[in-house]
């Protein structure tokens, strides 16, 4: 049975406007992640106990992809407030005062400017994503291994390489 496209056309917007409110719904909340095939939730445990066979397909890069974009989120915000805070000038006559103000601006712009670094780094696996290479080590082309990226989803060289790397730059410095 042929449909016709205007058909094809309205099934392709309601399978979005689903997969777009469904990745919402799990960038909201903490229990909730990426549906799998099935249409049940994918979990950190489930996504651990999958098998080799299994690594980066689909399911896998939705959670990832859902968990880079809320970080992606989570650090404009962090920035927007930082804005906001450092705009709010608050004249104190006392010295000591004012150093301390200083002191935690200072730190507070430190801090945006490693989550500035992160947020890149970020954008880059998110790219990645997007080109079909997370996942993969950068300079070996191995898996990284599930349990790396969920602690650190923006890895891109696995477990051995990233040892390697950081053998030689104490060795032999950058």
């Amino acid at each position: 049975m042929r449909m016709s496209n205007n058909a094809n056309d309205e099934l392709d917007t309601i399978d979005r406007t689903a997969v777009t409110k469904a990745s919402d719904v799990a960038t909201t909340t903490k229990t909730l992640k990426p549906a799998v095939s099935d249409g049940s939730p994918l979990t950190e445990e489930q996504l651990l106990k999958m098998g080799e066979k299994d690594y980066m397909n689909a399911a896998q890069l939705a959670f990832f992809r859902a968990r880079l974009k809320q970080l992606e989120k989570d650090l404009l915000r962090n920035a927007g407030e930082t804005t906001e805070h450092l705009r709010e000038t608050v004249l104190v006559p006392d010295p000591a005062d004012r150093a301390t103000i200083e002191e935690e601006h200072a730190l507070e712009l430190r801090t945006r400017d490693r989550e500035r670094k992160l947020l890149k780094k970020v954008q880059q696996s998110i790219a990645s994503i997007d080109a079909g290479d997370y996942g993969w080590c950068e300079e070996t082309g191995e898996p990284i291994g599930i349990p790396r990226l969920l602690a650190r989803p923006t890895a891109t060289l696995s477990l051995e390489a990233q040892q390697r790397r950081e053998l030689k730059q104490k060795l032999y410095g950058d």
